[in-house]
């Protein structure tokens, strides 16, 4: 096939490059960069998609942040593309900030106390959450009898402050996105279509006196 890729990866090397891209990060960024200004649409949809992808990283909902930013993008009519690739501003580097922020503005405002302070960390209410999901399934068939209080206690202290911590980050660091990328992606846009013109131009007379040419 053309597009193989010659060195077959393994599952450990693709979770390893998941984590830390080949490069490092710093190179991945300049990539998703270089594909964001590329992309075919207005300047003002691209930036929009930007603002959603950003936002959308300051929610819980990890492995679904993809799919949720390009549903919202579908419904804001902001570039669904742009949407995605901004979600790799969570990233490990940035995840555990983006966590902390949310998490402690959501208590803040709700008056609750962080899951550090009941006994177990974050973390651990993540994986309680994912034990009992996978149990809960298996239960469906099986005899096993259904558990929710990992489950509830993972709601309480952790996806609800969460989910409402985010929000004002999330629109801060979304508006912060948008207002830096929209004046960068117009003026690559514009460099873009100048160069084409002085292209086409430099092309129009040489194209006139080629053999055959109409007169």
């Amino acid at each position: 096939m053309v597009f193989k890729r010659r060195d077959k990866r393994s599952w450990g090397r693709l979770c390893i490059e998941t984590l830390w891209p080949r490069g490092g990060w710093g190179r991945a960024a300049q990539y998703i960069r270089h594909r964001v200004r590329r992309l075919p649409d207005s300047p003002e949809r691209i930036a929009r998609g930007i603002f959603i992808g950003v936002f959308t990283t300051f929610t819980p909902l990890y492995g679904l942040h993809f799919l949720v930013a390009a549903i919202i993008a579908k419904i804001l009519r902001g570039n669904v593309l742009a949407a995605i690739l901004a979600t790799f501003f969570s990233n490990p580097i940035t995840i555990i900030p983006i966590g902390a922020i949310s998490l402690g503005t959501g208590h803040f405002l709700l008056g609750t106390k962080p899951a550090r302070e009941t006994g177990k960390t974050v973390g651990e209410r993540f994986l309680e959450a994912g034990a009992d999901l996978w149990h809960n399934f298996k239960a469906v068939f099986t005899a096993k009898q259904a558990h929710w209080t990992g489950l509830q206690d993972f709601y309480t202290e952790v996806f609800v402050p969460y989910t409402i911590g985010g929000l004002a980050p999330g629109v801060i660091a979304g508006v912060v996105a948008y207002y830096l990328s929209l004046p960068i992606i117009a003026a690559y846009q514009n460099r873009r279509r100048g160069m084409l013109q002085d292209k086409l131009t430099r092309l129009g007379p040489a194209a006139a006196k080629k053999p055959g040419a109409a007169e």
